[in-house]
């Protein structure tokens, strides 16, 4: 069903309002804007989809209200980018969630499992591959493009049936519940411009002054490129700001000089040099921290190196994907401080942290049996 009016939409909502979960994608392009552009909703009962033009339609609020009802699931595959573009085009983060590709990864399938393998695992359903490259902008959209677009939901209440049998079956719903919970925290779709920063590649080369003057130029660039709705880079490119805190210019034409400012004009030149100029004065006992990423020693690698076999084999044992449980930085950080570390409670504390207890205080260790690992 393609949703073009608001009567559709209204009807198609009420209908909806009376079911237990809802399966929800979108489609959305953000190469040449800050906000990304959404293009097509796509929603999905157990009985019916349906594949909403928010272009044509200009009053979303009867879907607002649907996606914002506590009492129906919203079920999505790989979420993130999703509750993100929800939130900025309607002003909500839809829950109670339902990540089918976190789910997955809890009973026994691989780490960020696609949308079509899953659809085949759980479904028996062969998809044909995505179109990465369809301006869904462009109108209007053609009966092959609204078919690929409504398979993306048509499945997924299946598919969460699935996955909750299997979640309940091995006890690991609750396991599941406060990760999506995290997921639809509305603070983590916030955008502070006060912390742009953070996201500068290669910002490690930068000295702690260096630091406070990208915290003010990337806070104006972000400014700059919200308000024109442009890409970041297409006010400055983050090689261009890297640039311009290490020369810190003080005056317009010093900062023209630097190549990949020629877009700006004067009055914003002058705005960046201001930016530079307050990052400079910034107070010393303001400063950012540098982010270190020190190479632990060899003796903590092969500790490590340890943990990280003990990780496989709790992963293994236990179906869920190792990349879910801990990274490598989660080892390290729980072998300094414990106490900070999320492996130190919750079901990672009950899966490996104990674990892990044991291995260090030397209370148990890892012998190879039948040429795989096994504990002691």
């Amino acid at each position: 069903m393609y949703i073009s009016d608001a009567e559709q939409l209204a009807t198609f909502c009420e209908r909806a309002s009376g079911s237990g979960i809802l399966a929800v994608d979108t489609e959305f392009i953000r190469e040449r804007t800050y906000h990304p552009q959404l293009c097509l909703i796509q929603v999905a009962t157990a009985d019916e989809s349906a594949a909403i033009d928010p272009i044509l339609i200009k009053d979303l609020s009867p879907l607002v209200a649907l996606l914002g009802d506590s009492r129906i699931v919203k079920v999505f595959h790989a979420c993130g980018q999703d509750l993100e573009v929800i939130n900025d085009a309607m002003g909500l983060v839809p829950a109670p969630s339902f990540d089918t590709q976190l789910a997955a990864a809890f009973v026994g399938y691989r780490n960020q499992i696609g949308y079509g393998a899953l659809v085949e695992a759980c479904c028996g359903v062969h998809l044909p591959k995505a179109d990465s490259l369809t301006d869904w902008s462009r109108r209007p959209l053609d009966a092959e493009q609204l078919r690929y677009a409504e398979d993306d939901v048509t499945y997924l209440p299946a598919v969460y049936e699935s996955l909750m049998a299997q979640l309940v079956e091995r006890d690991r719903l609750s396991w599941l519940l406060p990760e999506m919970e995290d997921l639809t925290r509305p603070d983590r779709y916030e955008r502070n411009p006060r912390e742009a920063y953070l996201h500068l590649r290669r910002a490690g080369s930068l000295t702690r002054k260096q630091l406070a003057v990208a915290r003010e130029l990337c806070a104006w660039r972000e400014g700059v490129a919200e308000r024109r709705n442009l890409p970041r880079r297409w006010v400055l490119t983050d090689e261009v700001v890297l640039e311009a805190c290490k020369r810190a210019p003080r005056t317009v034409d010093r900062l023209l000089r630097i190549r990949g400012t020629e877009q700006l004009g004067r009055a914003e030149a002058q705005a960046a040099v201001d930016a530079i100029a307050r990052g400079l004065e910034a107070n010393p006992n303001s400063l950012p921290e540098r982010r270190r990423h020190e190479r632990p020693g060899a003796q903590t690698e092969s500790v490590l190196d340890l943990m990280y076999a003990l990780l496989r084999l709790v992963s293994e044992r236990s179906g869920v994907a190792s990349q879910l449980i801990a990274t490598r930085d989660d080892l390290l950080e729980f072998l300094n401080d414990p106490g900070s570390s999320s492996l130190s409670s919750g079901w990672r504390y009950d899966l490996l942290g104990c674990e892990l207890e044991r291995l260090l205080a030397g209370e148990t260790g890892l012998t190879i049996k039948d040429g795989g690992i096994e504990l002691l």
